[in-house]
């Protein structure tokens, strides 16, 4: 983590705008009843990097966890509502969201972890 100036180098946050940026893509196909979900989805896929970014620049590691487990929980959100939508919805765009989901959550989950091990040696 020495080498990170601010979120926007980390990878957990680098991945999650670009999740972002697809479910915005993969919900615009939604059909226009399904405009709840649609927002939903927005909501958490913008969630996820709205709280590394807001947590990074926190002043404390606890505030910075307290962000990062917000993050978490939309990516579990948005991940719940992409299975979903794989099965009501198929498209190859929402089977690249998942993907991309998961390859969010290794970074994410790897920040975290050693955020909890920095703050547990002071």
């Amino acid at each position: 983590m020495s080498d990170i100036r601010d979120y926007r180098d980390l990878i957990a946050w680098q991945r999650a705008m670009a999740l972002a940026v697809l479910v915005d893509r993969v919900v615009d196909r939604l059909p226009q009843r399904s405009w709840k979900l649609a927002s939903q989805m927005r909501d958490a896929s913008r969630s996820v990097h709205a709280n590394i970014a807001e947590g990074n620049g926190r002043l404390s590691i606890p505030d910075y966890l307290r962000h990062l487990g917000i993050s978490n929980a939309s990516l579990n959100e948005l991940e719940s509502d992409l299975f979903f939508m794989e099965r009501r919805h198929p498209h190859e765009e929402v089977t690249e969201a998942l993907k991309l989901a998961l390859d969010t959550r290794r970074p994410l989950s790897g920040l975290i972890k050693a955020l909890k091990k920095k703050r547990d040696e002071h």
